[in-house]
């Protein structure tokens, strides 16, 4: 019998809000690239086409890149500069808001993926005196549980995990930010 594979991916949780903003950005910094890039020889089409570029990585950064899924031993929280990977045995508590908030290991993490926008807060305060919201009732609450109960079944199977969260840095996303902010300082004072 063969060990499961740590990294595959359990579940993958869609984000709620961003992604069409997102890819709409994306494309409006591709049809100003192409007019700078066509208007080269005028007087600002390298500003123009930098700031092009620089919009377009932090579009992605910003709302494209962020993502969420767990595997089977990590909650893998995907932000703009880096990617934590939450031990599910670590977990204790998990809320989402404006933002997914989990704690592990006495340490709060925030992901920007799975949220409730501001009508959904303001409604919901509204509808206090209701009943308390279910999966069945919102995807948000869906992913709390589902978190909550991965974590447990964790626990359940390998104990108290002991492991420290992991965190990657995105370095060509960072790298790109920092070149291409130089590279339009360089061009404006040009």
């Amino acid at each position: 019998m063969t060990e499961p594979d740590s990294k595959a991916v359990v579940q993958r949780f869609h984000a709620t809000n961003g992604r069409v903003s997102g890819y709409v950005g994306l494309a409006a910094a591709a049809v100003v690239l192409v007019l700078a890039l066509r208007s080269w020889d005028g007087e600002h089409g390298p500003v123009i086409a930098i700031s092009a570029l620089l919009g377009a990585v932090l579009v992605w950064m910003a709302l494209l890149r962020p993502a969420l899924w767990v595997t089977t031993d990590h909650l893998v929280m995907r932000s703009m500069f880096h990617t934590d990977h939450v031990p599910l045995g670590a977990i204790t508590k998990v809320v989402v808001g404006q933002v997914l908030a989990v704690q592990a290991a006495g340490k709060r993490y925030a992901s920007p993926v799975v949220a409730y926008t501001a009508r959904q807060v303001l409604r919901s305060k509204a509808a206090r005196d209701k009943r308390p919201a279910t999966a069945a009732d919102t995807y948000q609450v869906f992913v709390e549980e589902r978190i909550l109960h991965l974590a447990a079944e964790h626990r359940e199977l390998h104990g108290d995990v002991e492991e420290p969260v992991r965190r990657t840095w995105a370095w060509p996303e960072i790298v790109a930010t920092v070149v291409l902010v130089v590279a339009l300082v360089v061009a404006i004072v040009l």
